[in-house]
């Protein structure tokens, strides 16, 4: 019956919990999902991890390619995400070329990794002017329940902390490239960001973590990315305003939100290197 309501009447389903000060999922208002963290899932990538926040899941992978750098930026390698949201991945999203909030949130995803200065593109540099390394990084959903941003830089900086490129020998007067892919160097992370998702209904309500449905019939959205030292983005696309007692709030449920998920990437990211120790024993 409860199921039944909820489809027939949406709002009112959603509006009945929060007047009850609960979530349809039992949460508190600011209270966030569980988050999980998979490192080095996928076998054919440089780089891969599976990062979930509740039932929203995210896969990434990253191959690296060699290139000729670009002419504004001869010293500079490049990165290029792409995140997809198939029809696997919710009934919203059908197939074909990429959706609007697939491109929308791959722009999103660009601007937060050059804001927060995670990455230095001057380490993709092999020869200035000449070769430089291109990262591919494809994110996947493979289950759409909210806080999409979140789950797609949360995968992303799991996956380039443990990203290692080959080692390479460019002769410069040949233009001949020797690649050593036993030696693998790991590639230097300068920042981990992590994004953090509000949800903001009826008098200033403020609600942490969406779900889709959440999401879906609330009056605006607030996201805050955060590195370890500083705000490096806010997205806000549209909605009510927000009042500054709000903000403040939110911000300070970031911090706590983001200590935790860098603490949870890195034990993930211990635990998959010692049990390459342990297999290498």
């Amino acid at each position: 019956m409860d199921s039944q309501y909820k489809i027939i009447h949406p709002v009112k389903y959603l509006q009945d919990h929060l007047a009850q000060d609960v979530r349809p999922d039992g949460r508190q208002f600011l209270s966030f999902r569980p988050i999980s963290v998979n490192i080095s899932s996928i076998t054919h990538a440089d780089s891969s991890a599976i990062f979930k926040i509740g039932n929203t899941t995210i896969v990434c992978g990253i191959k690296s390619e060699l290139a000729v750098p670009k002419a504004e930026s001869p010293e500079c390698g490049y990165i290029v995400p792409n995140i997809e949201l198939p029809p696997l991945c919710s009934p919203k999203f059908r197939p074909g070329p990429p959706s609007d909030q697939a491109q929308v949130i791959t722009k999103l995803v660009e601007n937060i990794l050059r804001n927060s200065a995670a990455i230095d593109l001057k380490e993709l540099c092999v020869y200035k002017g000449k070769l430089v390394w291109v990262l591919y990084c494809d994110l996947v959903c493979i289950n759409y329940d909210g806080s999409i941003i979140d789950a797609c830089i949360g995968a992303l900086t799991a996956t380039l902390n443990t990203l290692t490129l080959p080692e390479i020998f460019y002769n410069v007067e040949t233009g001949h490239v020797s690649i050593n892919s036993t030696k693998r160097i790991r590639f230097p992370i300068k920042a981990l960001p992590v994004s953090i998702t509000f949800a903001i209904f009826d008098n200033q309500l403020l609600i942490a973590d969406p779900t889709d449905d959440e999401e879906s019939l609330c009056l605006g959205k607030l996201t805050i990315v955060m590195n370890e030292e500083k705000i490096c983005c806010i997205h806000k696309p549209g909605g009510i305003p927000i009042s500054q007692d709000i903000f403040l709030k939110s911000l300070i449920k970031s911090k706590k939100r983001a200590e935790l998920v860098r603490s949870l990437i890195d034990s993930a990211i211990s635990t998959m290197k010692q049990e390459v120790l342990n297999g290498n024993l």
